[in-house]
Protein backbone atom coordinates (compact mmCIF):
# COMPACT_ATOMS: atom_id res chain seq x y z
CA UNK A 1 0.00 0.00 0.00
CA UNK A 2 2.70 2.67 0.80
CA UNK A 3 4.59 1.93 -2.25
CA UNK A 4 1.24 2.94 -4.34
CA UNK A 5 1.56 6.42 -2.49
CA UNK A 6 5.39 6.51 -2.38
CA UNK A 7 6.99 9.14 -5.01
CA UNK A 8 8.57 7.71 -8.19
CA UNK A 9 12.25 8.18 -8.82
CA UNK A 10 13.53 11.03 -10.56
CA UNK A 11 14.71 10.20 -14.03
CA UNK A 12 16.84 12.43 -16.76
CA UNK A 13 13.65 13.28 -18.03
CA UNK A 14 11.88 14.62 -15.15
CA UNK A 15 14.88 16.25 -13.68
CA UNK A 16 15.48 17.96 -17.27
CA UNK A 17 11.66 19.05 -16.84
CA UNK A 18 11.98 20.31 -13.30
CA UNK A 19 15.03 22.40 -14.14
CA UNK A 20 13.35 24.11 -17.54
CA UNK A 21 10.05 24.91 -16.12
CA UNK A 22 12.41 26.28 -12.80
CA UNK A 23 13.79 28.85 -15.63
CA UNK A 24 11.07 29.57 -17.31
CA UNK A 25 9.15 30.88 -13.65
CA UNK A 26 12.73 32.28 -12.77
CA UNK A 27 12.11 34.50 -16.59
CA UNK A 28 8.75 35.37 -14.96
CA UNK A 29 9.35 35.97 -11.75
CA UNK A 30 11.84 38.36 -12.51
CA UNK A 31 10.11 39.91 -15.05
CA UNK A 32 7.44 40.97 -12.42
CA UNK A 33 9.92 42.13 -9.88
CA UNK A 34 11.84 44.22 -12.83
CA UNK A 35 8.27 45.92 -13.71
CA UNK A 36 7.21 46.21 -10.19
CA UNK A 37 10.83 48.29 -8.84
CA UNK A 38 10.48 50.11 -12.26
CA UNK A 39 6.77 51.41 -11.65
CA UNK A 40 8.14 53.49 -8.51
CA UNK A 41 10.16 55.66 -10.39
CA UNK A 42 8.08 56.75 -13.37
CA UNK A 43 8.05 60.49 -13.50
CA UNK A 44 11.91 60.05 -13.46
CA UNK A 45 12.38 57.38 -15.64
CA UNK A 46 10.27 59.26 -18.54
CA UNK A 47 11.81 62.52 -17.46
CA UNK A 48 15.49 60.45 -18.52
CA UNK A 49 13.17 59.06 -21.53
CA UNK A 50 12.81 62.90 -22.68
CA UNK A 51 16.07 63.55 -22.09
CA UNK A 52 17.74 60.66 -24.19
CA UNK A 53 15.58 61.24 -27.37
CA UNK A 54 16.21 65.05 -27.42
CA UNK A 55 19.82 64.82 -26.86
CA UNK A 56 20.51 61.54 -29.09
CA UNK A 57 18.77 63.57 -32.01
CA UNK A 58 16.06 60.24 -31.83
CA UNK A 59 13.50 62.61 -31.44
CA UNK A 60 13.83 63.79 -34.57
CA UNK A 61 13.95 60.07 -36.09
CA UNK A 62 10.68 59.16 -33.78
CA UNK A 63 8.91 62.05 -33.87
CA UNK A 64 5.37 60.16 -32.42
CA UNK A 65 7.88 58.54 -29.52
CA UNK A 66 9.19 61.55 -28.78
CA UNK A 67 6.02 63.53 -28.86
CA UNK A 68 4.42 60.87 -26.69
CA UNK A 69 7.25 60.66 -24.00
CA UNK A 70 7.26 64.35 -23.90
CA UNK A 71 3.82 64.65 -23.11
CA UNK A 72 3.62 61.30 -20.83
CA UNK A 73 6.87 63.05 -18.64
CA UNK A 74 4.74 66.12 -18.34
CA UNK A 75 1.55 64.66 -17.17
CA UNK A 76 3.86 63.24 -14.41
CA UNK A 77 5.22 66.11 -13.74
CA UNK A 78 2.52 68.36 -13.24
CA UNK A 79 0.52 65.75 -11.26
CA UNK A 80 4.12 65.12 -9.42
CA UNK A 81 3.91 68.63 -8.66
CA UNK A 82 0.48 69.18 -7.96
CA UNK A 83 -0.96 66.28 -7.13
CA UNK A 84 1.64 63.91 -5.98
CA UNK A 85 -0.74 61.60 -3.68
CA UNK A 86 -2.09 60.01 -7.53
CA UNK A 87 1.59 58.91 -7.53
CA UNK A 88 0.07 56.25 -5.21
CA UNK A 89 -1.39 54.55 -7.49
CA UNK A 90 1.41 53.79 -9.37
CA UNK A 91 2.97 52.46 -5.96
CA UNK A 92 0.05 49.89 -5.75
CA UNK A 93 0.88 48.94 -9.40
CA UNK A 94 4.04 48.07 -8.72
CA UNK A 95 3.08 46.24 -5.62
CA UNK A 96 0.68 43.90 -7.35
CA UNK A 97 3.58 42.95 -9.78
CA UNK A 98 5.70 42.29 -6.34
CA UNK A 99 2.70 40.31 -5.09
CA UNK A 100 1.98 38.53 -8.51
CA UNK A 101 6.02 37.56 -8.61
CA UNK A 102 5.97 36.01 -5.47
CA UNK A 103 2.52 33.84 -6.27
CA UNK A 104 5.20 31.95 -8.42
CA UNK A 105 7.40 30.80 -5.98
CA UNK A 106 4.64 28.27 -5.83
CA UNK A 107 4.84 26.71 -8.48
CA UNK A 108 9.13 26.56 -8.55
CA UNK A 109 8.89 24.88 -5.50
CA UNK A 110 6.50 22.20 -6.56
CA UNK A 111 4.85 22.82 -10.02
CA UNK A 112 2.33 19.93 -10.55
CA UNK A 113 0.89 20.73 -6.73
CA UNK A 114 0.94 24.39 -7.67
CA UNK A 115 -0.07 23.83 -11.43
CA UNK A 116 -3.60 26.31 -11.30
CA UNK A 117 -0.86 29.63 -10.59
CA UNK A 118 0.93 28.71 -14.01
CA UNK A 119 -2.57 28.38 -15.61
CA UNK A 120 -3.96 31.53 -13.78
CA UNK A 121 -0.47 33.75 -15.05
CA UNK A 122 -1.26 32.29 -18.67
CA UNK A 123 -5.34 33.80 -17.95
CA UNK A 124 -3.90 36.78 -16.83
CA UNK A 125 -1.96 37.33 -19.75
CA UNK A 126 -4.67 36.46 -22.09
CA UNK A 127 -6.20 38.99 -19.97
CA UNK A 128 -3.97 41.64 -20.87
CA UNK A 129 -5.34 42.12 -24.73
CA UNK A 130 -8.49 43.45 -23.87
CA UNK A 131 -7.73 45.45 -20.31
CA UNK A 132 -4.68 46.95 -23.42
CA UNK A 133 -7.01 47.72 -26.45
CA UNK A 134 -10.50 49.10 -24.16
CA UNK A 135 -8.75 50.81 -21.11
CA UNK A 136 -5.66 52.22 -23.81
CA UNK A 137 -8.42 53.66 -26.42
CA UNK A 138 -10.75 55.06 -23.45
CA UNK A 139 -7.67 57.24 -21.86
CA UNK A 140 -6.14 58.13 -25.15
CA UNK A 141 -2.81 56.00 -25.66
CA UNK A 142 -1.92 55.50 -28.99
CA UNK A 143 -2.02 51.89 -30.70
CA UNK A 144 1.77 51.84 -30.66
CA UNK A 145 1.71 52.29 -26.46
CA UNK A 146 -0.84 49.66 -26.54
CA UNK A 147 0.59 47.45 -28.75
CA UNK A 148 3.75 47.62 -26.46
CA UNK A 149 1.77 46.90 -23.01
CA UNK A 150 0.28 43.63 -24.75
CA UNK A 151 3.83 42.11 -25.97
CA UNK A 152 4.19 42.05 -21.97
CA UNK A 153 1.20 39.32 -21.87
CA UNK A 154 2.34 37.68 -24.98
CA UNK A 155 6.15 37.62 -23.76
CA UNK A 156 5.03 36.49 -20.24
CA UNK A 157 3.12 33.52 -21.77
CA UNK A 158 5.85 32.29 -23.88
CA UNK A 159 7.78 30.51 -20.70
CA UNK A 160 4.73 30.12 -19.05
CA UNK A 161 3.09 27.82 -21.72
CA UNK A 162 6.47 25.67 -21.57
CA UNK A 163 6.09 25.42 -17.74
CA UNK A 164 2.96 24.09 -18.07
CA UNK A 165 3.39 21.65 -21.03
CA UNK A 166 6.31 20.23 -18.73
CA UNK A 167 4.38 20.86 -15.92
CA UNK A 168 1.62 18.54 -17.26
CA UNK A 169 4.36 15.69 -18.55
CA UNK A 170 5.52 15.62 -14.84
CA UNK A 171 2.17 14.93 -13.75
CA UNK A 172 1.28 12.46 -16.14
CA UNK A 173 4.55 10.67 -15.60
CA UNK A 174 4.11 10.83 -11.70
CA UNK A 175 0.41 9.45 -12.20
CA UNK A 176 1.29 6.32 -13.90
CA UNK A 177 4.66 4.50 -12.25
CA UNK A 178 5.61 0.74 -13.68
CA UNK A 179 4.98 -0.89 -10.17
CA UNK A 180 6.05 -4.92 -10.49
CA UNK A 181 5.39 -4.61 -13.99
CA UNK A 182 1.73 -3.75 -13.67
CA UNK A 183 0.61 0.00 -13.72
CA UNK A 184 -0.26 1.63 -10.40
CA UNK A 185 -2.35 5.20 -10.20
CA UNK A 186 0.00 7.51 -8.02
CA UNK A 187 -2.12 10.17 -6.39
CA UNK A 188 0.29 13.40 -7.21
CA UNK A 189 -1.75 15.77 -4.88
CA UNK A 190 -0.58 12.96 -2.11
Amino acid sequence: MEAANAEPPETTETRWWRSVIRACLVIVIVGLVVSGVTAFPLREELSLGRDILNNTGLSATYPDVAFWVQRVAEGLDVTGNEYPFLSYGTDWLAFAHLAIAVAFIGPLIDPVRNVWVTVWGLIMCAGIVPLAVIAGAIRGLPIGWQLIDISFGVVAAVPLTIALVLTRRLERSNVVTAVGGTASVHDPHG
